[in-house]
């Protein structure tokens, strides 16, 4: 079986999250997100380089969590795929560009300190079949033969 990869992000939330709706109705998330880039020197330490900006685009669940979750500042990481896009603007201009669309976002726990609610998900009204214990089985073991 072949490992499924994707692309992956990681860096910082650099403008308030944007949640809003597409044609279909669906949640759409869209942030500015920057990422600090280092050179390592001869001596061991490291400068700072320019810093670059990127968009990213979260869609259906992932949107709605992390507009709940996520604010300006935030250290996260994302996984996805970079698209690219074109289109014109009003004034007939070709605009292009491209952005990250996360299907996964959160925060990068390498980076962040925050609580985590370990209470039920049954408690908190979220079931989710996806989450339950599978149901055991009992299993016959063959006769122990010894010499």
């Amino acid at each position: 079986m072949a490992i499924q990869t994707q692309q992956a992000f990681s860096g910082f939330i650099a403008s308030d999250p944007q949640l809003s709706e597409t044609e279909n109705g669906d949640a759409r998330l869209y942030m500015k997100v920057g990422k600090e880039h280092y050179r390592q020197e001869q001596d061991g330490s490291f400068t700072q380089l320019e810093t670059t900006f990127h968009h990213l685009v979260a869609f259906k669940a992932a949107a709605e969590q992390g507009a709940e979750r996520l604010a300006k500042g935030d250290k996260i990481v994302a996984e996805g795929y970079v698209r690219e896009y074109r289109y014109q603007d009003a004034n007939g201009q070709n605009i292009e560009g491209e952005e990250f669309i996360a299907r996964r976002i959160g925060h990068d726990l390498a980076r962040t300190r925050y609580e985590v609610d370990r209470s039920s998900r049954r408690s908190s009204g979220r079931e989710s079949a996806a989450f339950e214990a599978p149901e055991s089985r009992a299993v016959s073991q063959p006769a122990t033969v010894s010499m």
